[in-house]
């Protein structure tokens, strides 16, 4: 294990609608002499979410490659830390092969990202889809502390994390769950539902409210989720959800994270705000 090296160290809030109100990811620079173990302990040290490490890639076609920590395990791929991670490469001086696109080499291959408005990565290939088991679907329902029949369609959406995904009749049965984590077990469960365009309660510019419960890692509820919105595109839009919307995350726990979400064909491209909160050294 290596002792005591300094690398740059970047800390980016991602996907908030204002300052410090989305999702941070802890993003380590010039990691290519850490080993997984060095990763490891310091995922679990800063007990983020997500904490990402940037190395050279070994794909002629990336710019860089990343790998990606929770606490406790490795994930081939994560939303929120890619986009933070592409930001802070870019701003570190990072320079694409290509004009207004960076591509990012992870365990789930390459993701290319857009520069335009905001940073927006094109959703990876979904891992596992299809129907969900009644089995599951009623310890879900367990867990969300509703009836069963308060589920009105289901699938797997996973992409890397293990998502599995729900939806509510509303954003308002959405934002009243009061799961019970330790339910879920071993699975990681999205929930969303739409606003009606006439709610006055409805956030600005949001179309849809979404929550994900993520209790294997100890987070318990995640505040804003790249990797689930972009499944639930995947999925959802342009069939049950607008082909372009914006979806609300991280509610109930107090931030205002904003999802851009659109469907180009059979792409969809997940997009956010990407800010620079803390810069510095980690020494690992």
């Amino acid at each position: 294990m290596v002792s005591n090296r300094a690398l740059q160290f970047t800390q980016v809030d991602v996907f908030g609608g204002a300052p410090l109100r989305g999702n941070p990811v802890a993003v380590v620079h010039g990691a290519d002499g850490l080993d997984e173990q060095d990763m490891q302990l310091f995922a679990q040290w800063t007990n983020l979410s997500e904490t990402t490490f940037l190395l050279q890639p070994t794909s002629p076609a990336a710019d860089y490659r990343l790998r990606i920590f929770t606490p406790s395990r490795e994930l081939p791929f994560a939303g929120h830390p890619t986009l933070g991670s592409a930001h802070a490469w870019l701003e570190s001086g990072g320079t694409p092969q290509s004009q207004g696109r960076v591509v990012q080499e992870c365990g789930a291959g390459l993701v290319p990202i857009e520069r335009g408005e905001r940073l927006a990565f094109e959703a990876p290939p979904l891992l596992r889809s299809g129907p969900v088991d009644e089995s599951d679907l009623a310890r879900i329902a367990t867990a969300l502390r509703i009836p069963r029949d308060r589920i009105l369609d289901s699938q797997w959406v996973d992409n890397g994390p293990g998502w599995v995904a729900v939806v509510l009749a509303d954003a308002h049965e959405v934002l009243a769950l009061d799961p019970d984590h330790a339910g879920f077990g071993d699975l990681d469960v999205g929930v969303v539902g739409a606003w009606d365009p006439g709610d006055p309660d409805r956030p600005a510019r949001v179309d849809v409210e979404v929550r994900a419960f993520i209790p294997g890692d100890g987070i318990g509820e995640d505040p804003v989720t790249g990797s689930l919105n972009a499944s639930l595109g995947q999925w959802l839009a342009g069939t049950r959800l607008p082909t372009s919307y914006v979806a609300a995350q991280g509610t109930a726990i107090g931030r205002s994270g904003r999802v851009h979400v659109r469907r180009d064909g059979s792409t969809v491209w997940v997009g956010g705000a990407t800010r620079t909160t803390l810069r510095g050294e980690a020494a690992i």
